[in-house]
């Protein structure tokens, strides 16, 4: 079973925590599939149980690049229909956003259907997992149990 870890980072700090959530991701049985924007297909999409997607914030919403995969991937639609889905958010400011820009992305995963998973109560209990630069610690651990939570869910699922 594949969890889709996507994602849009410009200056790396994104990038750095889709890594600790695919941790997550492997360390709750499934395989991470890792992938810039510029990277991902429509059948990594579908090949996907669940989709991890994340962005830092711009103005307050996702970065243009991320929403153009949901754009582009509307053909996908119907056929993500009850996968599992899951946001996170990097940002400059600790009220710069962040879960405005999750709710974004969590929009555009209950157009296509999906099934929303917030990250665990162990960790925020909220809209998904976000920071303010670099993923420190405690954000890194939240990551990995969101990644971890998605994984399980999926594998809850597919029973």
């Amino acid at each position: 079973m594949q969890v889709l870890v996507l994602y849009f980072s410009k200056g790396g700090n994104t990038a750095k925590l889709a890594d600790n959530i695919a941790q997550g991701v492997k360390a709750g049985g499934a395989e991470a599939v890792i992938k810039k924007t510029s990277e991902v297909t429509t059948d990594d999409f579908l090949n996907a149980a669940g989709v991890i997607a994340g962005s830092p914030v711009y103005f307050g919403i996702m970065a243009a690049d991320l929403k153009r995969i949901f754009d582009e991937f509307v053909s996908t639609r119907r056929k993500m229909e009850n996968k599992v889905g899951a946001a996170f958010a990097t940002g400059g400011h600790h009220t710069g956003g962040k879960e405005t820009t999750m709710m974004s992305i969590i929009q555009c995963m209950m157009i296509y259907g999906m099934i929303i998973v917030g990250d665990p109560m162990d960790a925020s209990g909220h809209y998904g997992v976000g920071c303010v630069g670099a993923p420190d610690d405690t954000a890194a651990g939240d990551g990995f149990k969101l990644g971890k939570r998605v994984a399980e869910v999926c594998a809850r699922l597919a029973k």
